[in-house]
Protein backbone atom coordinates (compact mmCIF):
# COMPACT_ATOMS: atom_id res chain seq x y z
CA UNK A 1 0.00 0.00 0.00
CA UNK A 2 1.37 3.40 -1.01
CA UNK A 3 2.18 6.21 1.39
CA UNK A 4 0.00 9.28 0.82
CA UNK A 5 1.95 12.40 -0.22
CA UNK A 6 2.35 14.70 -3.21
CA UNK A 7 4.73 12.28 -4.91
CA UNK A 8 2.22 9.44 -4.88
CA UNK A 9 -1.02 11.41 -5.37
CA UNK A 10 -1.95 14.50 -7.40
CA UNK A 11 -2.11 17.75 -5.46
CA UNK A 12 -3.34 21.13 -6.64
CA UNK A 13 -1.27 24.25 -6.17
CA UNK A 14 -3.01 27.49 -5.20
CA UNK A 15 -1.96 30.73 -3.48
CA UNK A 16 -1.87 30.62 0.31
CA UNK A 17 -4.84 32.86 1.17
CA UNK A 18 -6.09 31.27 4.39
CA UNK A 19 -4.46 30.91 7.82
CA UNK A 20 -6.15 28.20 9.86
CA UNK A 21 -5.57 27.99 13.61
CA UNK A 22 -6.29 24.36 14.39
CA UNK A 23 -5.50 21.06 12.73
CA UNK A 24 -8.05 18.80 14.39
CA UNK A 25 -10.73 16.55 12.97
CA UNK A 26 -13.52 19.11 12.85
CA UNK A 27 -11.72 21.78 10.82
CA UNK A 28 -10.32 19.20 8.41
CA UNK A 29 -13.73 17.54 7.93
CA UNK A 30 -15.71 20.77 7.77
CA UNK A 31 -13.82 23.94 6.80
CA UNK A 32 -11.10 22.35 4.67
CA UNK A 33 -13.69 20.14 2.95
CA UNK A 34 -15.68 23.31 2.16
CA UNK A 35 -12.60 25.11 0.83
CA UNK A 36 -11.70 22.07 -1.30
CA UNK A 37 -15.19 22.15 -2.84
CA UNK A 38 -15.00 25.90 -3.40
CA UNK A 39 -11.71 25.40 -5.24
CA UNK A 40 -13.22 22.63 -7.35
CA UNK A 41 -16.42 24.45 -8.28
CA UNK A 42 -15.52 28.16 -8.31
CA UNK A 43 -12.53 30.42 -8.97
CA UNK A 44 -11.75 30.69 -5.24
CA UNK A 45 -8.30 29.17 -5.91
CA UNK A 46 -6.99 29.22 -2.33
CA UNK A 47 -4.83 27.02 -0.16
CA UNK A 48 -4.67 26.82 3.61
CA UNK A 49 -1.69 27.21 5.93
CA UNK A 50 -2.45 25.34 9.14
CA UNK A 51 -1.13 26.77 12.41
CA UNK A 52 -1.00 24.54 15.46
CA UNK A 53 -2.59 26.61 18.27
CA UNK A 54 -0.96 24.73 21.17
CA UNK A 55 2.52 23.30 21.66
CA UNK A 56 1.63 19.68 21.00
CA UNK A 57 -0.42 18.78 17.96
CA UNK A 58 -0.60 17.09 14.58
CA UNK A 59 1.35 19.34 12.22
CA UNK A 60 4.14 16.78 11.79
CA UNK A 61 1.58 14.18 10.71
CA UNK A 62 0.01 16.64 8.27
CA UNK A 63 3.36 17.62 6.80
CA UNK A 64 4.31 13.94 6.56
CA UNK A 65 1.41 13.51 4.13
CA UNK A 66 2.00 16.92 2.45
CA UNK A 67 -1.38 18.06 3.77
CA UNK A 68 -3.26 15.32 1.92
CA UNK A 69 -5.94 13.20 3.61
CA UNK A 70 -9.39 11.72 2.96
CA UNK A 71 -12.79 12.75 4.30
CA UNK A 72 -15.33 9.94 4.72
CA UNK A 73 -18.89 11.32 4.83
CA UNK A 74 -21.75 9.08 5.91
CA UNK A 75 -25.44 9.52 6.43
CA UNK A 76 -28.72 10.02 4.62
CA UNK A 77 -29.19 12.54 1.84
CA UNK A 78 -32.65 12.95 0.32
CA UNK A 79 -33.64 9.62 1.84
CA UNK A 80 -30.71 7.68 0.41
CA UNK A 81 -27.80 6.24 2.38
CA UNK A 82 -24.53 7.95 1.40
CA UNK A 83 -20.96 6.85 2.12
CA UNK A 84 -18.33 8.90 0.24
CA UNK A 85 -14.55 9.24 0.26
CA UNK A 86 -12.88 12.45 -0.95
CA UNK A 87 -9.17 13.28 -0.99
CA UNK A 88 -8.65 16.82 0.32
CA UNK A 89 -5.67 18.69 -1.13
CA UNK A 90 -6.14 22.35 -0.12
CA UNK A 91 -3.67 22.38 2.81
CA UNK A 92 -0.31 23.67 1.58
CA UNK A 93 1.69 23.21 4.81
CA UNK A 94 1.40 23.16 8.58
CA UNK A 95 3.38 25.21 11.12
CA UNK A 96 4.11 24.93 14.82
CA UNK A 97 4.51 28.55 16.02
CA UNK A 98 6.27 27.33 19.17
CA UNK A 99 9.17 25.88 17.14
CA UNK A 100 8.71 27.85 13.88
CA UNK A 101 7.76 31.29 15.14
CA UNK A 102 9.60 33.16 12.42
CA UNK A 103 7.78 31.20 9.70
CA UNK A 104 4.50 31.76 11.52
CA UNK A 105 4.96 35.52 11.82
CA UNK A 106 6.11 35.72 8.20
CA UNK A 107 2.61 34.72 7.15
CA UNK A 108 1.66 38.32 7.93
CA UNK A 109 4.01 39.46 5.16
CA UNK A 110 2.32 37.41 2.41
CA UNK A 111 0.16 39.85 0.40
CA UNK A 112 -2.32 37.16 -0.77
CA UNK A 113 -3.38 36.17 2.75
CA UNK A 114 -6.98 37.26 3.26
CA UNK A 115 -8.75 34.91 5.71
CA UNK A 116 -8.18 33.62 9.24
CA UNK A 117 -10.24 30.62 10.37
CA UNK A 118 -10.00 28.93 13.77
CA UNK A 119 -11.29 26.23 16.05
CA UNK A 120 -9.24 26.33 19.23
CA UNK A 121 -12.00 24.80 21.44
CA UNK A 122 -14.47 26.84 23.47
CA UNK A 123 -11.67 27.79 25.90
CA UNK A 124 -9.47 29.08 23.07
CA UNK A 125 -11.14 32.48 22.72
CA UNK A 126 -9.99 33.98 25.98
CA UNK A 127 -7.91 36.95 27.11
CA UNK A 128 -4.82 36.05 29.12
CA UNK A 129 -3.25 39.17 30.63
CA UNK A 130 0.00 37.30 31.27
CA UNK A 131 0.72 37.25 27.51
CA UNK A 132 3.48 39.64 26.49
CA UNK A 133 3.88 41.45 23.19
CA UNK A 134 7.39 40.00 22.91
CA UNK A 135 6.34 36.38 23.53
CA UNK A 136 7.27 34.12 20.63
CA UNK A 137 4.44 33.29 20.41
CA UNK A 138 1.79 34.53 22.85
CA UNK A 139 0.20 31.56 24.60
CA UNK A 140 -3.44 32.42 23.79
CA UNK A 141 -4.98 32.25 20.33
CA UNK A 142 -6.25 35.88 20.41
CA UNK A 143 -2.77 36.95 21.52
CA UNK A 144 -1.11 35.16 18.59
CA UNK A 145 -3.64 36.66 16.20
CA UNK A 146 -3.05 40.19 17.54
CA UNK A 147 0.71 39.74 17.09
CA UNK A 148 0.14 38.59 13.52
CA UNK A 149 -2.23 41.47 12.73
CA UNK A 150 0.20 44.07 14.07
CA UNK A 151 3.02 42.59 12.00
CA UNK A 152 0.79 42.77 8.91
CA UNK A 153 -0.22 46.36 9.65
CA UNK A 154 3.42 47.32 9.98
CA UNK A 155 4.60 45.39 6.90
CA UNK A 156 2.03 46.96 4.61
CA UNK A 157 2.09 50.38 6.30
CA UNK A 158 -1.60 50.32 7.18
CA UNK A 159 -2.78 49.48 3.64
CA UNK A 160 -6.56 49.21 3.90
CA UNK A 161 -6.64 46.38 1.33
CA UNK A 162 -4.47 44.17 3.52
CA UNK A 163 -6.94 43.72 6.38
CA UNK A 164 -8.09 40.17 7.10
CA UNK A 165 -11.49 38.47 7.19
CA UNK A 166 -11.60 36.49 10.44
CA UNK A 167 -14.10 33.62 10.85
CA UNK A 168 -13.81 31.72 14.16
CA UNK A 169 -15.57 28.34 14.37
CA UNK A 170 -15.34 27.78 18.13
CA UNK A 171 -18.61 26.41 19.50
CA UNK A 172 -19.68 29.44 21.51
CA UNK A 173 -22.51 31.82 20.71
CA UNK A 174 -21.25 35.06 19.12
CA UNK A 175 -17.72 33.66 18.87
CA UNK A 176 -16.60 36.49 16.60
CA UNK A 177 -17.80 39.14 19.04
CA UNK A 178 -15.82 37.51 21.86
CA UNK A 179 -12.70 37.20 19.69
CA UNK A 180 -12.90 40.83 18.60
CA UNK A 181 -13.19 41.96 22.21
CA UNK A 182 -10.11 39.89 23.14
CA UNK A 183 -8.10 41.49 20.32
CA UNK A 184 -9.04 44.95 21.57
CA UNK A 185 -7.96 43.92 25.07
CA UNK A 186 -4.53 42.88 23.74
CA UNK A 187 -4.21 46.13 21.79
CA UNK A 188 -4.79 48.04 25.03
CA UNK A 189 -2.49 45.74 27.04
CA UNK A 190 0.33 46.18 24.52
CA UNK A 191 -0.17 49.83 23.57
CA UNK A 192 3.14 50.87 25.17
CA UNK A 193 4.96 48.23 23.09
CA UNK A 194 3.24 49.52 19.94
CA UNK A 195 4.27 53.10 20.73
CA UNK A 196 3.31 55.71 18.16
CA UNK A 197 1.66 53.03 16.00
CA UNK A 198 -0.92 52.09 18.66
CA UNK A 199 -3.73 54.43 17.54
CA UNK A 200 -3.14 53.84 13.82
CA UNK A 201 -3.09 50.07 14.29
CA UNK A 202 -6.26 50.11 16.36
CA UNK A 203 -7.99 52.21 13.71
CA UNK A 204 -6.74 49.88 10.91
CA UNK A 205 -8.05 46.83 12.75
CA UNK A 206 -11.42 48.50 13.40
CA UNK A 207 -11.95 49.70 9.83
CA UNK A 208 -10.20 47.18 7.61
CA UNK A 209 -10.32 43.85 9.45
CA UNK A 210 -13.61 42.00 9.39
CA UNK A 211 -14.47 39.71 12.32
CA UNK A 212 -17.49 37.46 11.73
CA UNK A 213 -19.51 35.46 14.24
CA UNK A 214 -20.27 32.01 12.86
CA UNK A 215 -22.35 28.92 13.60
CA UNK A 216 -20.99 25.55 12.46
CA UNK A 217 -22.90 22.28 12.31
CA UNK A 218 -21.57 18.88 11.31
CA UNK A 219 -21.16 15.82 13.51
CA UNK A 220 -17.55 14.61 13.17
CA UNK A 221 -16.80 11.31 14.95
CA UNK A 222 -13.16 11.62 13.79
CA UNK A 223 -10.70 8.88 12.90
CA UNK A 224 -12.59 5.72 11.81
CA UNK A 225 -10.69 3.16 13.88
CA UNK A 226 -13.04 0.28 13.15
CA UNK A 227 -13.16 0.83 9.39
CA UNK A 228 -9.66 2.20 8.71
CA UNK A 229 -8.24 -1.02 7.22
CA UNK A 230 -11.21 -1.31 4.87
CA UNK A 231 -10.97 2.39 3.90
CA UNK A 232 -7.22 2.22 3.25
CA UNK A 233 -7.74 -0.81 1.07
CA UNK A 234 -10.41 1.02 -0.91
CA UNK A 235 -8.35 4.20 -1.46
CA UNK A 236 -5.07 2.26 -1.96
CA UNK A 237 -3.18 4.65 0.32
CA UNK A 238 -1.87 4.32 3.89
CA UNK A 239 -3.72 7.48 4.93
CA UNK A 240 -3.35 7.89 8.70
CA UNK A 241 -5.38 11.10 8.78
CA UNK A 242 -8.73 9.90 7.45
CA UNK A 243 -11.53 11.80 9.17
CA UNK A 244 -15.14 10.66 9.29
CA UNK A 245 -18.18 12.91 9.48
CA UNK A 246 -21.87 13.05 8.68
CA UNK A 247 -23.01 14.12 5.23
CA UNK A 248 -24.96 17.13 6.59
CA UNK A 249 -23.15 20.43 6.90
CA UNK A 250 -24.16 24.00 7.74
CA UNK A 251 -22.03 27.10 8.19
CA UNK A 252 -23.79 30.36 9.06
CA UNK A 253 -21.50 33.38 8.80
CA UNK A 254 -22.73 36.64 10.28
CA UNK A 255 -21.62 39.59 8.21
CA UNK A 256 -19.24 41.90 10.10
CA UNK A 257 -20.36 45.43 10.94
CA UNK A 258 -17.98 46.98 8.43
CA UNK A 259 -18.73 44.76 5.39
CA UNK A 260 -21.88 44.09 3.38
CA UNK A 261 -23.33 40.63 2.71
CA UNK A 262 -22.74 41.08 -1.02
CA UNK A 263 -19.08 41.98 -0.49
CA UNK A 264 -18.47 38.97 1.76
CA UNK A 265 -20.22 36.62 -0.68
CA UNK A 266 -18.02 37.92 -3.47
CA UNK A 267 -14.87 37.20 -1.48
CA UNK A 268 -16.10 33.87 -0.08
CA UNK A 269 -18.32 32.39 -2.84
CA UNK A 270 -19.43 29.23 -1.05
CA UNK A 271 -22.99 29.69 -2.33
CA UNK A 272 -21.75 29.41 -5.91
CA UNK A 273 -20.24 26.03 -5.01
CA UNK A 274 -23.66 24.73 -3.96
CA UNK A 275 -22.61 24.46 -0.32
CA UNK A 276 -24.85 24.94 2.71
CA UNK A 277 -23.02 28.11 3.75
CA UNK A 278 -25.25 31.06 4.62
CA UNK A 279 -23.99 34.63 4.93
CA UNK A 280 -26.59 36.43 7.02
CA UNK A 281 -27.16 39.69 8.89
CA UNK A 282 -27.19 37.77 12.19
CA UNK A 283 -26.39 34.24 13.31
CA UNK A 284 -28.81 34.47 16.26
CA UNK A 285 -31.94 33.05 14.58
CA UNK A 286 -29.90 30.16 13.17
CA UNK A 287 -28.37 29.50 16.57
CA UNK A 288 -31.89 29.40 18.02
CA UNK A 289 -33.02 27.13 15.17
CA UNK A 290 -30.22 24.64 15.80
CA UNK A 291 -30.70 24.58 19.57
CA UNK A 292 -34.47 24.31 19.19
CA UNK A 293 -34.86 21.86 16.29
CA UNK A 294 -31.76 19.69 16.79
CA UNK A 295 -30.92 19.76 20.49
CA UNK A 296 -34.51 20.28 21.67
CA UNK A 297 -35.96 17.05 20.23
CA UNK A 298 -32.86 15.11 21.33
CA UNK A 299 -33.47 16.11 24.94
CA UNK A 300 -37.09 14.90 25.13
CA UNK A 301 -36.96 11.93 22.75
CA UNK A 302 -34.18 10.30 24.76
CA UNK A 303 -36.06 9.55 28.02
CA UNK A 304 -39.25 8.71 26.11
CA UNK A 305 -37.35 6.27 23.89
CA UNK A 306 -35.24 4.77 26.66
CA UNK A 307 -38.20 4.15 28.98
CA UNK A 308 -39.97 2.56 26.01
CA UNK A 309 -37.12 0.05 25.68
CA UNK A 310 -35.39 1.80 22.75
CA UNK A 311 -31.63 2.43 23.00
CA UNK A 312 -30.66 3.99 19.62
CA UNK A 313 -31.83 7.37 18.26
CA UNK A 314 -32.31 5.89 14.77
CA UNK A 315 -34.58 3.15 16.14
CA UNK A 316 -36.61 5.77 18.00
CA UNK A 317 -37.21 7.65 14.74
CA UNK A 318 -38.45 4.49 13.04
CA UNK A 319 -40.62 3.26 15.94
CA UNK A 320 -44.37 3.35 15.11
CA UNK A 321 -45.22 5.24 18.33
CA UNK A 322 -42.07 7.08 19.44
CA UNK A 323 -41.38 8.17 15.85
CA UNK A 324 -44.76 9.93 15.79
CA UNK A 325 -43.96 11.56 19.13
CA UNK A 326 -40.68 12.94 17.73
CA UNK A 327 -42.54 14.26 14.68
CA UNK A 328 -45.13 15.95 16.90
CA UNK A 329 -42.50 17.70 19.04
CA UNK A 330 -40.43 18.71 16.03
CA UNK A 331 -42.98 19.81 13.42
CA UNK A 332 -46.10 20.68 15.44
CA UNK A 333 -44.58 22.31 18.52
CA UNK A 334 -40.97 23.49 18.42
CA UNK A 335 -41.13 24.70 14.83
CA UNK A 336 -44.04 26.96 15.79
CA UNK A 337 -41.87 28.86 18.28
CA UNK A 338 -39.23 30.15 15.84
CA UNK A 339 -39.12 33.28 13.70
CA UNK A 340 -37.53 32.14 10.44
CA UNK A 341 -39.57 31.43 7.25
CA UNK A 342 -41.61 28.24 7.66
CA UNK A 343 -40.29 26.63 4.46
CA UNK A 344 -36.75 27.10 5.76
CA UNK A 345 -37.69 25.62 9.13
CA UNK A 346 -39.40 22.60 7.55
CA UNK A 347 -36.32 21.89 5.44
CA UNK A 348 -34.00 22.13 8.45
CA UNK A 349 -36.32 19.96 10.57
CA UNK A 350 -36.46 17.32 7.83
CA UNK A 351 -32.65 17.39 7.63
CA UNK A 352 -32.49 16.86 11.40
CA UNK A 353 -34.73 13.79 11.17
CA UNK A 354 -32.46 12.42 8.42
CA UNK A 355 -29.46 13.03 10.70
CA UNK A 356 -31.17 11.24 13.59
CA UNK A 357 -31.83 8.38 11.17
CA UNK A 358 -28.16 7.99 10.13
CA UNK A 359 -27.66 4.28 9.29
CA UNK A 360 -23.93 4.49 10.04
CA UNK A 361 -24.10 5.88 13.59
CA UNK A 362 -25.52 4.01 16.59
CA UNK A 363 -26.25 7.06 18.71
CA UNK A 364 -27.12 5.84 22.21
CA UNK A 365 -30.00 7.75 23.78
CA UNK A 366 -28.31 7.41 27.19
CA UNK A 367 -25.39 9.49 25.91
CA UNK A 368 -27.80 12.40 25.43
CA UNK A 369 -29.44 12.10 28.85
CA UNK A 370 -26.56 13.33 31.01
CA UNK A 371 -27.68 16.55 32.78
CA UNK A 372 -31.14 16.37 31.20
CA UNK A 373 -32.70 19.07 33.39
CA UNK A 374 -30.19 21.81 32.50
CA UNK A 375 -30.50 20.76 28.84
CA UNK A 376 -34.28 21.02 28.99
CA UNK A 377 -33.95 24.46 30.58
CA UNK A 378 -31.90 25.86 27.67
CA UNK A 379 -33.26 23.79 24.76
CA UNK A 380 -36.97 23.16 25.41
CA UNK A 381 -38.28 25.46 28.12
CA UNK A 382 -38.09 28.56 25.87
CA UNK A 383 -40.25 26.67 23.38
CA UNK A 384 -42.79 25.78 26.06
CA UNK A 385 -43.15 29.44 27.01
CA UNK A 386 -43.30 30.75 23.44
CA UNK A 387 -45.81 28.10 22.37
CA UNK A 388 -48.06 28.98 25.32
CA UNK A 389 -47.78 32.68 24.48
CA UNK A 390 -48.58 32.17 20.80
CA UNK A 391 -51.16 29.36 21.00
CA UNK A 392 -52.77 29.96 24.37
CA UNK A 393 -52.11 26.39 25.47
CA UNK A 394 -49.17 24.27 26.57
CA UNK A 395 -47.35 22.05 24.04
CA UNK A 396 -48.41 18.50 24.98
CA UNK A 397 -45.31 16.77 23.60
CA UNK A 398 -42.74 19.04 25.22
CA UNK A 399 -44.44 18.89 28.61
CA UNK A 400 -44.70 15.11 28.31
CA UNK A 401 -40.94 15.06 27.61
CA UNK A 402 -40.34 16.88 30.90
CA UNK A 403 -42.47 14.29 32.70
CA UNK A 404 -40.43 11.56 31.02
CA UNK A 405 -37.19 13.12 32.30
CA UNK A 406 -38.64 13.32 35.82
CA UNK A 407 -39.64 9.65 35.56
CA UNK A 408 -36.20 8.66 34.29
CA UNK A 409 -34.64 10.34 37.33
CA UNK A 410 -36.74 8.09 39.54
CA UNK A 411 -34.34 5.24 38.65
CA UNK A 412 -35.28 1.61 39.07
CA UNK A 413 -35.49 -0.79 36.13
CA UNK A 414 -37.09 -0.80 32.68
CA UNK A 415 -39.68 -3.36 31.64
CA UNK A 416 -36.88 -5.41 30.04
CA UNK A 417 -34.93 -5.50 33.31
CA UNK A 418 -32.29 -2.94 32.31
CA UNK A 419 -31.18 -0.80 35.24
CA UNK A 420 -32.00 2.91 34.94
CA UNK A 421 -28.97 4.94 36.04
CA UNK A 422 -29.61 8.71 35.81
CA UNK A 423 -26.63 11.05 36.09
CA UNK A 424 -26.70 14.70 37.10
CA UNK A 425 -25.41 17.11 39.74
CA UNK A 426 -25.59 15.57 43.27
CA UNK A 427 -28.08 18.18 44.49
CA UNK A 428 -30.45 17.42 41.61
CA UNK A 429 -30.15 13.68 42.17
CA UNK A 430 -30.90 14.13 45.88
CA UNK A 431 -33.89 16.35 45.13
CA UNK A 432 -35.46 13.74 42.85
CA UNK A 433 -34.72 10.92 45.28
CA UNK A 434 -36.45 12.82 48.08
CA UNK A 435 -39.44 13.81 45.96
CA UNK A 436 -40.08 10.34 44.55
CA UNK A 437 -39.77 8.92 48.08
CA UNK A 438 -43.01 10.74 48.94
CA UNK A 439 -44.92 8.57 46.48
CA UNK A 440 -47.03 11.63 45.62
CA UNK A 441 -46.84 12.80 41.98
CA UNK A 442 -48.33 16.18 42.93
CA UNK A 443 -45.40 16.78 45.29
CA UNK A 444 -42.96 15.47 42.67
CA UNK A 445 -44.30 17.85 40.02
CA UNK A 446 -44.42 20.85 42.34
CA UNK A 447 -40.99 20.13 43.81
CA UNK A 448 -39.21 19.76 40.46
CA UNK A 449 -40.87 22.83 38.96
CA UNK A 450 -40.01 24.89 42.05
CA UNK A 451 -36.29 24.07 41.83
CA UNK A 452 -34.83 27.49 41.04
CA UNK A 453 -31.29 26.06 41.09
CA UNK A 454 -32.33 24.25 37.86
CA UNK A 455 -34.74 26.68 36.20
CA UNK A 456 -33.67 30.02 37.71
CA UNK A 457 -37.37 30.63 38.39
CA UNK A 458 -40.38 28.82 39.81
CA UNK A 459 -42.08 27.02 36.91
CA UNK A 460 -45.18 26.39 39.00
CA UNK A 461 -46.11 29.95 38.03
CA UNK A 462 -46.55 28.93 34.37
CA UNK A 463 -50.34 28.52 33.99
CA UNK A 464 -51.40 24.88 33.81
CA UNK A 465 -47.89 23.41 33.81
CA UNK A 466 -47.95 21.80 37.25
CA UNK A 467 -51.25 20.00 36.67
CA UNK A 468 -50.21 18.81 33.20
CA UNK A 469 -46.86 17.46 34.44
CA UNK A 470 -48.68 15.62 37.26
CA UNK A 471 -51.19 14.20 34.77
CA UNK A 472 -48.38 12.92 32.55
CA UNK A 473 -46.47 11.46 35.51
CA UNK A 474 -49.62 9.56 36.55
CA UNK A 475 -50.15 8.21 33.03
CA UNK A 476 -46.58 6.98 32.80
CA UNK A 477 -46.83 5.29 36.22
CA UNK A 478 -50.18 3.68 35.47
CA UNK A 479 -49.92 2.81 31.75
CA UNK A 480 -46.21 2.52 31.07
CA UNK A 481 -44.29 4.84 28.74
CA UNK A 482 -45.49 3.60 25.35
CA UNK A 483 -49.17 3.59 26.23
CA UNK A 484 -48.81 7.00 27.85
CA UNK A 485 -47.20 8.36 24.66
CA UNK A 486 -50.20 7.14 22.67
CA UNK A 487 -52.52 9.32 24.75
CA UNK A 488 -50.47 12.37 23.76
CA UNK A 489 -50.64 11.49 20.09
CA UNK A 490 -54.44 11.27 20.15
CA UNK A 491 -54.80 14.91 21.19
Amino acid sequence: MKALNKRTAPKSCAPERIIQFGEGNFLRCFVDWIIYNMNQRTDFNSSVVVVQPIEKGMVDWLNGQDGLYHVNLQGRLNGEAVNTLTRIDCISRALNPYTQNQAFMSLADQPEIRFVISNTTEAGIAFDPSCKFTDAPASSYPGKLTQLLFRRFRTFKGDKTKGLIIMPCELIFLNGHHLKECIYQYIELWKDDMGDEYEKFKNWFTKYCYVCATLVDRIVPGFPRKEIAQIQKKICYADNLVVQGEIFHLWVIEKPENMSIAALKKEFPADKAGLNVLIAPSEKPYHERKVTLLNGPHTVLSPVAYLSGIDIVRDACNHPVVGKYIYKVQFEELMETLNLPMDELRKFAADVIERFNNPYVDHQVTSIMLNSFPKYETRDLPGVKTYLERKGELPQGLVFGLAAIITYYKGGTRADGAEIVPNDAPEIMQLLTDLWATGDTQKVAEGVLAAENIWHENLNHIPGLTSLVKEDLDKIQQLGMLEAVKTILKK
